[in-house]
């Protein structure tokens, strides 16, 4: 006779008495195993070291930090502790300053801690600089532009060829290439990449028109007219072509038309031995221009509406 077991219907809080296990075992990670001052340390030992004798990171890539995360992290902190310690390099002053880890620094600060834990290492300012540079782009979330001007700075303030760079960021020099050719757009659309409001996709599309005025005009028309990178593609080509309205203000046309406009087209296309000229943007927004051969074709058409009842 098996032993069946009962009250799995009530959910997992039934069986927990309303108390998850789990949590009673969680406490914040202490680091216990080396404590601030004693002889020198290996680069692989956690030291705990006072917050106010660390200094932040004067080669620091990211510029700006999100407030609601940092609160998130604080708390998580205040919680579990500090589960990646930061790294940081003496000082002449006999203080440490921030090789990498600025934003978990931020976030143990604002939880209340005294002490930091930390590995200690021994880096002059371009090897402190280069591991902050690295240590950011592949752990951090930076946002396009910050990525292209951290691996500028690596490149400009550690003298290395694109190649190099691309060895020390695990990337292909491919793709180091094109993240840089983002900082040859103008002001104005590095700013709408950072935000937000256009993506990668469009960035490089744009990186295909030489006009400075024109990529700011077409990354207007992606904003205000939600258009695809595909379509900002076909719209590149066409400026290419020279094939676009003379004034940027107007709607922008694509060929490929929705099913709907289509059988509308077709539809309205029996009664008319011309062609018809449907447009339409990507907002939806779009012309249809009927050409008529006579006022009979013109008839033939009002017949069929009256028929139709529409």
């Amino acid at each position: 006779m098996s032993n069946k077991v009962r009250g799995l219907g009530k959910g997992l809080g039934a069986l927990m008495g309303g108390v998850n296990p789990a949590d009673q075992l969680r406490k914040p990670v202490g680091y216990i195993n080396k404590d601030f001052g004693g002889n020198r340390r290996g680069e692989a030992d956690i030291t705990r070291i006072p917050m106010d004798m660390v200094e932040a990171n004067p080669f620091q890539p990211r510029m700006n930090f999100d407030s609601e995360s940092l609160k998130e992290l604080a708390e998580s902190i205040k919680v579990f502790g500090l589960i990646q310690p930061i790294t940081v390099r003496r000082t002449e002053e006999g203080g440490y300053q921030i090789i990498s880890g600025e934003r978990r620094f931020r976030a143990c600060r604002m939880a209340g801690m005294t002490t930091i834990p930390a590995y200690v290492r021994e880096a002059n300012d371009q090897g402190m600089l280069e591991m902050a540079l690295v240590e950011n782009i592949q752990r951090q979330d930076l946002d396009p532009i910050e990525t292209a001007l951290s691996y500028q700075r690596l490149m400009d303030e550690c003298s290395l060829t694109q190649e190099q760079m691309a060895d020390r960021v695990g990337k292909k020099r491919a793709t180091v290439a094109n993240t840089l050719r983002l900082l040859k757009l103008p002001v104005k659309v590095q700013h709408d990449l950072k935000v937000g409001l256009i993506s990668t996709g469009h960035a490089k599309a744009l990186l295909g028109v030489e006009n400075a005025e024109v990529q700011e005009q077409f990354c207007d028309l992606v904003i205000t007219q939600g258009l695809s990178v595909r379509e900002l593609e076909a719209l590149v080509r066409k400026a290419a072509a020279g094939e676009l309205p003379p004034s940027h203000t107007q709607p922008i046309f694509f060929d490929e038309l929705p099913d709907s406009w289509s059988r509308l087209k077709s539809g309205l296309g029996k009664y008319f031995s011309n062609d018809i000229s449907v447009r339409r943007s990507a907002s939806g927004k779009g012309t249809m221009t009927i050409r008529f051969a006579s006022d009979e074709e013109v008839e033939k058409f009002l017949a069929a509406l009256d028929a139709a009842q529409l």
